[in-house]
């Protein structure tokens, strides 16, 4: 029963990571401007590696390499916002405009 449920639990999660990862990347091939892009990069992606290192987690079950795979999913919620900033700043410093409805599309 409980292993009925775990397996049950990685598929799940498993493809609530696929569903993230594609709407971030087709986010990313569709959105106007690096503002956007970076804004749909870190936030679906975070989601979509989160919820693949917890399958990955799950699966692997207690094993030490569990502990690493939770480690690497900490350090992915952590940077990936973190790097979407920093690339927006930059973009913003260097005066790139952003997107505006009355803009053509790009």
């Amino acid at each position: 029963m409980i292993e009925t449920v775990r397996i049950a639990l990685v598929v799940g999660f498993a493809i609530v990571a696929l569903f993230f990862t594609f709407v971030s990347a087709t986010g990313v091939i569709r959105l106007p401007d690096v503002f956007a892009r970076a804004h749909t990069a870190s936030q679906a992606d975070t989601l979509g590696a989160g919820f693949g290192l917890a399958a990955v987690a799950l699966t692997l079950g207690w094993e030490p390499a569990t502990v690493k795979t939770v480690l690497l999913l900490l350090f992915i919620f952590v940077t990936n916002p973190t790097a979407a900033h920093a690339i927006a700043r930059a973009a913003y410093e260097e005066e790139i405009e952003p997107w505006t409805t009355g803009d053509e599309r790009r």
